[in-house]
């Protein structure tokens, strides 16, 4: 790659295989995953979901929304470190749909947890039926 004077620029060992688009794409996530954390805060900071029984579900959701968007360019980065540096054509699908579930799984626990709901088995069986239903769906054919 070269620079403005002619100079050739060094990209660091590790960023090698990871292409340009692949590495805006985390950053978008992770950027959107910080707005969802700063509305998050401010949900938590000035809303009481006692006095509010919606700010509980806002709450709810918007920690969801965080907590998948952040962990959308882990999954992807772990499967593009496991493929040995190589990104393939479903990483990026599995890896949103990996964040979803989590963010789903959050969501419903925060949700249970502020109805007085939440036990342990309940927990346990939402983890295995989304574990059952995400080793069905990135079967490799």
């Amino acid at each position: 790659m070269r620079g403005r004077a002619g100079l050739r620029l060094r990209v660091p060992p590790r960023l090698d295989g990871v292409e340009s688009r692949d590495r805006l794409g985390n950053l978008g996530v992770f950027g959107a995953a910080a707005l969802a954390w700063i509305m998050v805060g401010l949900v938590v900071t000035t809303r009481d979901p006692v006095l509010d029984p919606g700010a509980g579900f806002v709450g709810a959701g918007l920690i969801g929304l965080a907590v998948g968007l952040t962990t959308v360019p882990l999954f992807w980065l772990s499967v593009f470190a496991r493929h040995g540096r190589i990104a393939y054509q479903g990483d990026w699908v599995r890896a949103v749909r990996r964040g979803a579930w989590v963010a789903v799984i959050v969501a419903v626990l925060v949700v249970l947890r502020l109805q007085g709901l939440f036990q342990l088995p309940i927990a346990l069986f939402i983890l295995a039926m989304v574990f059952v239903a995400e080793a069905t769906l990135s079967v490799e054919r």
